[in-house]
């Protein structure tokens, strides 16, 4: 027997990622943007998970330091029409989430909100001590017109950069800085209408994290998912959309972050085992 990588054929669902038209009445919209950053507004309001635009090559992660591509984020915020934000919040720190944070504060007038780890890439990277914003588990913070509740999470296994990053990282900097951090399950509640969301940024999770917790819709990380068994699966699935009763589970992190937003999505390659 021998492995080999298969890409999912997600032509198979393109039905699936047809939307409703953005009208101005639209109460609330949330917008998919690449692995698991999305942009949630309510036209006046607004915060983005993330903000990870750049998308290095997998040549350039592994054999080069990482900067923010400035002319990618600002390409990639202006097609998505994000000129202002209130708060940019990463799930946790890997680069494929968290590389471009502070760019993206810097550029929209957003707070960067999220534990030592990523107060310390916003440091890194420039931000003033007034646009960073620290928090610990269990912490609810207003961010304009928001309400997120930051809960205790993990990374899905296996995680290949673990721990805390305790210093400021400027970049450039090898993959190998950006360590995972605090991994958070957000949960994301509009003042307005009292809509909520839970987002699961990693296929990780923490039992019991969330019980007592509502969220009527749970956009739920699934990388890596492919290499998890069964057991894990049902566990995963139990533990963040069933445990906050969500009529609706929107998948992300599904993406081949190595490939720029300009080009199609495409999937992530899975292993898959043939025989020989």
């Amino acid at each position: 027997m021998r492995a080999r990588l298969g890409r999912p054929d997600i032509d198979a669902y393109a039905d699936r990622f047809a939307v409703p038209p953005v009208t101005p009445g639209s109460p609330l919209t949330v917008t998919f943007l690449g692995v698991a950053t999305l942009h949630v507004s309510d036209g006046e309001s607004a915060l983005l998970t993330d903000g990870y635009f750049s998308r290095p090559s997998l040549a350039t992660v592994a054999l080069r330091r990482l900067a923010p591509d400035t002319r990618r984020v600002a390409g990639c915020l202006r097609g998505a029409g994000i000129d202002r934000l209130d708060a940019v919040v990463p799930v946790h720190t890997h680069f494929d989430h968290a590389l471009d944070s502070a760019v993206v504060a810097q550029r929209t007038g957003a707070l960067l909100v999220g534990g030592r780890s990523a107060v310390n890439l916003g440091r890194g990277g420039g931000l003033p001590e007034e646009r960073l914003r620290q928090v610990s588990s269990g912490d609810e913070v207003r961010l304009g017109a928001f309400d997120v509740a930051f809960l205790e999470s993990d990374h899905c296994p296996p995680d290949r950069y673990p721990g805390e990053i305790t210093a400021p990282v400027v970049p450039p900097a090898k993959a190998t800085a950006y360590r995972c951090g605090e991994a958070w399950s957000l949960l994301v509640e509009h003042r307005p209408t009292g809509r909520s969301l839970l987002v699961q940024g990693s296929a990780g999770f923490v039992a019991g994290a969330l019980e007592g917790r509502s969220a009527e819709v749970a956009y739920l990380g699934v990388g890596q998912l492919g290499i998890q068994d069964e057991a894990y699966l049902r566990d995963y699935w139990r533990h963040t959309v069933g445990t906050v009763g969500a009529r609706r589970a929107v998948l992300v992190h599904w993406d081949d972050f190595f490939r720029p937003l300009d080009r199609p999505l495409r999937a992530l390659p899975t292993p898959a085992t043939i025989s020989t």
